[in-house]
Protein backbone atom coordinates (compact mmCIF):
# COMPACT_ATOMS: atom_id res chain seq x y z
CA UNK A 1 0.00 0.00 0.00
CA UNK A 2 1.49 3.41 -1.12
CA UNK A 3 0.54 7.14 -0.14
CA UNK A 4 0.97 8.53 -3.55
CA UNK A 5 0.01 12.31 -3.35
CA UNK A 6 -1.36 14.34 -0.52
CA UNK A 7 -2.66 17.94 -0.39
CA UNK A 8 -3.75 19.53 2.60
CA UNK A 9 -6.06 22.82 2.72
CA UNK A 10 -6.59 25.23 5.93
CA UNK A 11 -4.88 21.94 7.87
CA UNK A 12 -3.27 23.15 11.08
CA UNK A 13 -0.37 25.67 10.20
CA UNK A 14 -0.99 24.83 6.41
CA UNK A 15 -2.99 27.45 4.06
CA UNK A 16 -2.38 25.24 0.78
CA UNK A 17 0.51 22.38 0.13
CA UNK A 18 0.75 19.11 -2.01
CA UNK A 19 3.29 16.15 -1.77
CA UNK A 20 4.46 13.85 -4.62
CA UNK A 21 5.75 11.08 -2.34
CA UNK A 22 8.03 8.24 -2.95
CA UNK A 23 7.23 4.94 -2.91
CA UNK A 24 9.70 3.40 -0.08
CA UNK A 25 10.89 6.68 1.81
CA UNK A 26 10.46 10.29 2.41
CA UNK A 27 11.94 12.92 4.65
CA UNK A 28 10.04 15.65 6.07
CA UNK A 29 12.57 17.77 7.04
CA UNK A 30 12.96 21.37 8.60
CA UNK A 31 13.11 23.55 11.33
CA UNK A 32 11.13 23.21 14.61
CA UNK A 33 7.48 24.67 14.33
CA UNK A 34 7.47 24.40 10.41
CA UNK A 35 4.81 21.75 10.44
CA UNK A 36 7.48 18.34 10.12
CA UNK A 37 4.42 16.71 12.55
CA UNK A 38 1.68 17.91 10.84
CA UNK A 39 2.65 16.42 7.62
CA UNK A 40 2.79 12.84 9.30
CA UNK A 41 -0.68 13.72 11.51
CA UNK A 42 -2.38 14.50 8.18
CA UNK A 43 -1.68 10.98 7.24
CA UNK A 44 -2.21 9.16 10.58
CA UNK A 45 -5.61 11.22 9.78
CA UNK A 46 -6.57 9.91 6.46
CA UNK A 47 -6.11 6.06 8.28
CA UNK A 48 -8.00 6.68 11.61
CA UNK A 49 -10.50 9.60 10.55
CA UNK A 50 -8.98 12.12 13.54
CA UNK A 51 -5.59 13.32 14.41
CA UNK A 52 -3.05 11.52 16.89
CA UNK A 53 -1.71 14.90 18.16
CA UNK A 54 -5.08 16.56 18.89
CA UNK A 55 -8.58 15.08 19.64
CA UNK A 56 -10.39 18.52 19.27
CA UNK A 57 -10.48 18.33 16.11
CA UNK A 58 -12.02 21.80 15.35
CA UNK A 59 -8.19 23.12 16.73
CA UNK A 60 -7.14 21.13 13.56
CA UNK A 61 -8.23 23.75 11.28
CA UNK A 62 -5.90 26.30 10.48
CA UNK A 63 -6.43 30.00 12.71
CA UNK A 64 -9.01 32.18 11.35
CA UNK A 65 -10.37 29.53 8.85
CA UNK A 66 -13.62 28.27 8.41
CA UNK A 67 -12.92 24.55 7.31
CA UNK A 68 -9.67 22.22 6.76
CA UNK A 69 -9.66 19.35 4.26
CA UNK A 70 -6.93 16.57 3.52
CA UNK A 71 -7.11 14.83 0.11
CA UNK A 72 -4.84 11.67 0.10
CA UNK A 73 -4.55 8.94 -3.06
CA UNK A 74 -3.25 5.23 -2.55
CA UNK A 75 -2.34 2.75 -4.48
CA UNK A 76 -3.69 -0.82 -2.76
CA UNK A 77 -3.59 -4.13 -4.49
CA UNK A 78 -3.00 -1.99 -7.57
CA UNK A 79 -6.34 -0.24 -7.30
CA UNK A 80 -5.90 3.78 -6.56
CA UNK A 81 -8.03 4.40 -3.82
CA UNK A 82 -9.38 8.31 -3.07
CA UNK A 83 -9.39 9.31 0.75
CA UNK A 84 -10.65 12.90 1.87
CA UNK A 85 -11.89 14.26 5.06
CA UNK A 86 -13.13 17.52 5.68
CA UNK A 87 -14.26 19.56 8.74
CA UNK A 88 -16.51 22.92 8.83
CA UNK A 89 -16.35 24.42 12.17
CA UNK A 90 -19.73 23.82 14.04
CA UNK A 91 -20.51 20.44 11.59
CA UNK A 92 -19.62 17.08 11.58
CA UNK A 93 -16.71 15.90 10.00
CA UNK A 94 -16.78 13.59 6.93
CA UNK A 95 -14.41 11.00 5.46
CA UNK A 96 -15.25 10.20 1.66
CA UNK A 97 -13.42 6.94 0.06
CA UNK A 98 -13.97 7.52 -4.00
CA UNK A 99 -16.21 10.24 -3.51
CA UNK A 100 -18.63 8.16 -1.25
CA UNK A 101 -19.20 9.34 2.24
CA UNK A 102 -18.96 6.51 4.98
CA UNK A 103 -22.10 6.46 6.89
CA UNK A 104 -20.00 5.40 10.05
CA UNK A 105 -16.29 6.37 11.05
CA UNK A 106 -15.67 2.82 12.46
CA UNK A 107 -16.14 1.16 8.84
CA UNK A 108 -13.03 3.17 7.51
CA UNK A 109 -10.61 1.82 10.49
CA UNK A 110 -8.10 -0.89 9.34
CA UNK A 111 -8.69 0.20 5.01
CA UNK A 112 -5.11 1.71 5.61
CA UNK A 113 -3.35 0.28 7.98
CA UNK A 114 -0.81 2.67 9.65
CA UNK A 115 1.60 2.41 12.55
CA UNK A 116 3.24 6.16 14.13
CA UNK A 117 6.22 5.91 16.11
CA UNK A 118 6.72 9.96 17.95
CA UNK A 119 8.23 11.33 20.93
CA UNK A 120 4.54 11.36 22.23
CA UNK A 121 4.03 7.39 22.66
CA UNK A 122 5.88 8.38 26.00
CA UNK A 123 2.47 8.90 27.42
CA UNK A 124 1.87 4.96 27.33
CA UNK A 125 4.50 4.64 30.12
CA UNK A 126 4.01 8.03 31.89
CA UNK A 127 0.21 8.53 31.36
CA UNK A 128 -2.07 6.18 33.18
CA UNK A 129 -4.46 3.10 32.24
CA UNK A 130 -6.45 4.53 29.74
CA UNK A 131 -3.46 5.32 27.41
CA UNK A 132 -2.32 1.60 26.92
CA UNK A 133 -5.79 0.32 26.82
CA UNK A 134 -6.41 2.67 23.63
CA UNK A 135 -3.03 1.05 22.22
CA UNK A 136 -4.00 -2.60 22.48
CA UNK A 137 -7.83 -1.38 21.09
CA UNK A 138 -6.26 0.64 18.22
CA UNK A 139 -4.21 -3.12 17.17
CA UNK A 140 -6.94 -5.15 17.47
CA UNK A 141 -9.60 -2.66 15.71
CA UNK A 142 -7.56 -2.42 12.61
CA UNK A 143 -7.68 -5.63 11.58
CA UNK A 144 -11.03 -6.88 13.79
CA UNK A 145 -14.44 -5.12 13.15
CA UNK A 146 -16.15 -7.04 14.97
CA UNK A 147 -13.88 -6.12 18.15
CA UNK A 148 -14.29 -2.30 17.59
CA UNK A 149 -18.46 -2.90 17.11
CA UNK A 150 -18.16 -4.50 20.83
CA UNK A 151 -15.80 -2.30 22.28
CA UNK A 152 -18.39 0.82 20.89
CA UNK A 153 -21.58 -0.89 22.67
CA UNK A 154 -19.51 -1.94 25.60
CA UNK A 155 -18.61 1.81 25.91
CA UNK A 156 -22.08 3.06 25.48
CA UNK A 157 -23.83 0.84 28.03
CA UNK A 158 -20.86 1.66 30.75
CA UNK A 159 -22.47 5.55 29.75
CA UNK A 160 -26.03 4.57 30.18
CA UNK A 161 -24.77 2.33 33.56
CA UNK A 162 -23.02 5.43 35.08
CA UNK A 163 -25.70 7.55 34.24
CA UNK A 164 -28.23 5.71 35.82
CA UNK A 165 -26.17 5.03 39.04
CA UNK A 166 -25.67 8.84 39.27
CA UNK A 167 -29.78 9.29 38.49
CA UNK A 168 -30.54 6.76 41.85
CA UNK A 169 -27.95 8.78 43.98
CA UNK A 170 -29.55 12.23 43.05
CA UNK A 171 -33.37 10.84 43.48
CA UNK A 172 -32.39 8.97 46.80
CA UNK A 173 -33.87 5.38 44.77
CA UNK A 174 -32.96 2.48 43.32
CA UNK A 175 -34.41 -0.57 41.09
CA UNK A 176 -31.50 -3.31 41.19
CA UNK A 177 -33.76 -4.88 37.82
CA UNK A 178 -32.74 -1.94 35.92
CA UNK A 179 -29.15 -2.13 36.79
CA UNK A 180 -29.23 -5.69 36.09
CA UNK A 181 -30.22 -4.92 32.24
CA UNK A 182 -27.36 -3.34 32.00
CA UNK A 183 -24.52 -5.62 33.72
CA UNK A 184 -25.64 -8.47 31.66
CA UNK A 185 -25.03 -6.58 28.78
CA UNK A 186 -21.78 -5.40 29.89
CA UNK A 187 -20.96 -8.94 30.86
CA UNK A 188 -21.74 -9.93 27.41
CA UNK A 189 -19.42 -7.16 25.69
CA UNK A 190 -16.91 -7.09 28.21
CA UNK A 191 -16.36 -10.84 28.24
CA UNK A 192 -16.15 -10.70 24.53
CA UNK A 193 -13.21 -7.97 25.15
CA UNK A 194 -11.20 -9.43 27.30
CA UNK A 195 -10.50 -12.99 25.62
CA UNK A 196 -9.96 -11.24 22.48
CA UNK A 197 -7.83 -8.77 23.90
CA UNK A 198 -5.85 -11.99 25.83
CA UNK A 199 -5.74 -13.79 23.02
CA UNK A 200 -4.01 -10.90 21.17
CA UNK A 201 -1.33 -10.05 23.51
CA UNK A 202 -0.07 -14.24 23.81
CA UNK A 203 0.32 -13.20 19.66
CA UNK A 204 1.64 -10.07 20.28
CA UNK A 205 4.01 -9.96 23.28
CA UNK A 206 6.75 -12.65 21.63
CA UNK A 207 6.83 -10.29 19.04
CA UNK A 208 7.10 -7.41 21.07
CA UNK A 209 10.08 -8.88 22.62
CA UNK A 210 11.92 -10.42 19.37
CA UNK A 211 11.88 -6.53 18.28
CA UNK A 212 13.63 -5.18 21.49
CA UNK A 213 16.03 -7.82 21.22
CA UNK A 214 16.83 -7.02 17.94
CA UNK A 215 17.01 -2.82 19.24
CA UNK A 216 18.94 -3.36 22.19
CA UNK A 217 21.35 -6.07 21.05
CA UNK A 218 19.44 -8.42 23.50
CA UNK A 219 21.23 -6.40 26.62
CA UNK A 220 17.98 -6.41 28.54
CA UNK A 221 14.72 -8.01 29.31
CA UNK A 222 11.61 -6.80 28.62
CA UNK A 223 7.84 -7.62 29.42
CA UNK A 224 4.32 -6.88 29.17
CA UNK A 225 1.68 -8.15 31.48
CA UNK A 226 -1.65 -7.96 30.71
CA UNK A 227 -3.24 -7.10 34.15
CA UNK A 228 -7.09 -7.24 34.12
CA UNK A 229 -10.13 -8.22 36.95
CA UNK A 230 -11.87 -10.52 34.77
CA UNK A 231 -8.62 -12.88 34.60
CA UNK A 232 -9.57 -14.08 38.41
CA UNK A 233 -13.54 -13.35 37.86
CA UNK A 234 -16.43 -13.17 35.16
CA UNK A 235 -17.52 -9.57 35.03
CA UNK A 236 -20.99 -10.50 35.93
CA UNK A 237 -20.16 -11.72 39.16
CA UNK A 238 -17.70 -8.23 39.41
CA UNK A 239 -20.62 -6.16 39.12
CA UNK A 240 -22.31 -7.99 41.30
CA UNK A 241 -20.39 -7.66 44.27
CA UNK A 242 -19.17 -4.22 43.41
CA UNK A 243 -22.84 -2.99 43.59
CA UNK A 244 -22.43 -1.23 46.87
CA UNK A 245 -19.36 0.84 46.30
CA UNK A 246 -20.05 2.13 42.27
CA UNK A 247 -23.77 3.36 44.51
CA UNK A 248 -21.72 5.12 46.75
CA UNK A 249 -19.42 6.21 43.66
CA UNK A 250 -22.19 6.91 41.64
CA UNK A 251 -20.29 4.86 38.52
CA UNK A 252 -19.09 1.71 37.58
CA UNK A 253 -15.81 0.35 39.77
CA UNK A 254 -15.11 -2.66 37.36
CA UNK A 255 -14.51 -4.31 34.03
CA UNK A 256 -13.12 -4.01 31.16
CA UNK A 257 -12.22 -0.18 31.13
CA UNK A 258 -9.70 -0.86 34.25
CA UNK A 259 -7.72 -2.93 32.50
CA UNK A 260 -4.27 -2.02 31.73
CA UNK A 261 -0.89 -3.06 30.51
CA UNK A 262 2.59 -3.32 32.45
CA UNK A 263 5.53 -2.33 31.30
CA UNK A 264 8.34 -4.00 32.45
CA UNK A 265 12.10 -4.11 32.19
CA UNK A 266 14.20 -6.49 34.22
CA UNK A 267 10.91 -7.75 36.33
CA UNK A 268 10.74 -4.10 37.39
CA UNK A 269 8.39 -0.82 36.11
CA UNK A 270 9.81 0.62 32.78
CA UNK A 271 8.88 3.74 34.13
CA UNK A 272 11.00 3.91 36.98
CA UNK A 273 13.79 1.40 36.15
CA UNK A 274 13.97 2.02 32.94
CA UNK A 275 16.95 4.78 30.98
CA UNK A 276 15.62 7.48 28.67
CA UNK A 277 17.19 5.45 26.21
CA UNK A 278 15.47 2.38 27.53
CA UNK A 279 11.75 3.50 27.70
CA UNK A 280 12.29 5.39 23.98
CA UNK A 281 13.75 1.43 22.11
CA UNK A 282 10.70 -0.05 24.48
CA UNK A 283 8.17 2.07 22.55
CA UNK A 284 9.75 1.58 19.43
CA UNK A 285 9.80 -2.48 19.74
CA UNK A 286 5.92 -2.17 20.44
CA UNK A 287 5.45 0.34 17.67
CA UNK A 288 7.18 -2.26 15.50
CA UNK A 289 5.45 -4.86 16.76
CA UNK A 290 2.35 -3.30 16.06
CA UNK A 291 3.47 -3.01 12.47
CA UNK A 292 4.19 -7.17 12.39
CA UNK A 293 1.19 -7.65 13.67
CA UNK A 294 -1.20 -5.80 11.55
CA UNK A 295 0.87 -6.59 8.46
CA UNK A 296 0.53 -10.63 9.19
CA UNK A 297 -3.57 -9.86 9.69
CA UNK A 298 -4.25 -7.51 6.94
CA UNK A 299 -1.36 -9.05 4.44
CA UNK A 300 -0.30 -5.45 2.87
CA UNK A 301 2.58 -3.59 4.39
CA UNK A 302 1.31 -0.44 6.71
CA UNK A 303 2.45 3.11 6.27
CA UNK A 304 5.15 4.08 9.04
CA UNK A 305 5.65 7.10 10.55
CA UNK A 306 8.59 8.20 12.52
CA UNK A 307 8.46 11.18 14.21
CA UNK A 308 11.50 12.84 15.78
CA UNK A 309 12.76 9.02 15.66
CA UNK A 310 16.43 10.13 16.54
CA UNK A 311 15.53 12.38 19.38
CA UNK A 312 17.11 10.88 22.82
CA UNK A 313 18.52 7.64 20.89
CA UNK A 314 22.08 6.82 20.60
CA UNK A 315 23.49 6.41 17.24
CA UNK A 316 23.70 2.89 17.84
CA UNK A 317 19.92 2.17 18.45
CA UNK A 318 19.34 4.66 15.53
CA UNK A 319 21.71 2.37 13.51
CA UNK A 320 19.54 -1.13 14.88
CA UNK A 321 16.28 0.50 13.62
CA UNK A 322 17.86 1.60 10.52
CA UNK A 323 19.03 -1.28 9.59
CA UNK A 324 15.33 -3.19 10.60
CA UNK A 325 13.87 -0.71 7.66
CA UNK A 326 16.12 -1.98 4.90
CA UNK A 327 14.13 -4.92 4.56
CA UNK A 328 11.61 -5.74 1.67
CA UNK A 329 9.15 -6.27 4.68
CA UNK A 330 8.63 -2.98 5.11
CA UNK A 331 6.52 -0.75 2.95
CA UNK A 332 6.67 3.08 2.71
CA UNK A 333 8.29 5.36 5.12
CA UNK A 334 8.09 8.62 6.49
CA UNK A 335 10.88 10.81 8.53
CA UNK A 336 10.50 13.77 10.18
CA UNK A 337 13.66 15.43 11.64
CA UNK A 338 15.38 18.60 12.52
CA UNK A 339 18.61 17.89 10.74
CA UNK A 340 17.81 17.05 6.85
CA UNK A 341 21.98 16.38 6.85
CA UNK A 342 21.71 13.70 9.64
CA UNK A 343 18.56 12.06 7.93
CA UNK A 344 19.99 12.13 4.72
CA UNK A 345 23.35 9.87 6.50
CA UNK A 346 21.09 7.27 8.10
CA UNK A 347 18.47 6.75 4.90
CA UNK A 348 21.53 6.62 2.72
CA UNK A 349 22.65 3.46 4.58
CA UNK A 350 19.14 2.01 3.15
CA UNK A 351 19.22 0.70 -0.01
CA UNK A 352 15.70 2.20 -1.43
CA UNK A 353 15.04 4.94 -2.96
CA UNK A 354 14.25 7.91 -1.09
CA UNK A 355 13.07 11.75 -1.31
CA UNK A 356 13.70 14.58 1.12
CA UNK A 357 11.51 17.56 1.51
CA UNK A 358 12.24 20.66 2.97
CA UNK A 359 9.48 22.40 4.79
Amino acid sequence: MILKTLSLLNYKNFESKSFVFNDKINCIVGNNGIGKTNVLDAIYHLSFGKSYFNPIASQNIKHDEAFFVINGDYEKEEKTEKIAISLKRGQKKVIKRNGKIYDKFSEHIGFLPLVIISPADRDLIVEGSDTRRKFIDSVISQSDKNYLNQLISYNKTLAQRNALLKYFALNHTFNRDTLEVYNEQLNDYGTVIFQKRDAFLKDFIPIFKSRYEAISNGNELVDLVYSSQLAEQDLSSLLKSAINKDKALQYTSVGIHKDDLNFDIEAHPIKKFGSQGQQKSFLIALKLAQFDFLKAQSGVNPILLLDDIFDKLDEQRVSQIIKLVDDENFGQLFISDTHAERTEKAVKQVHQSYEIFKL
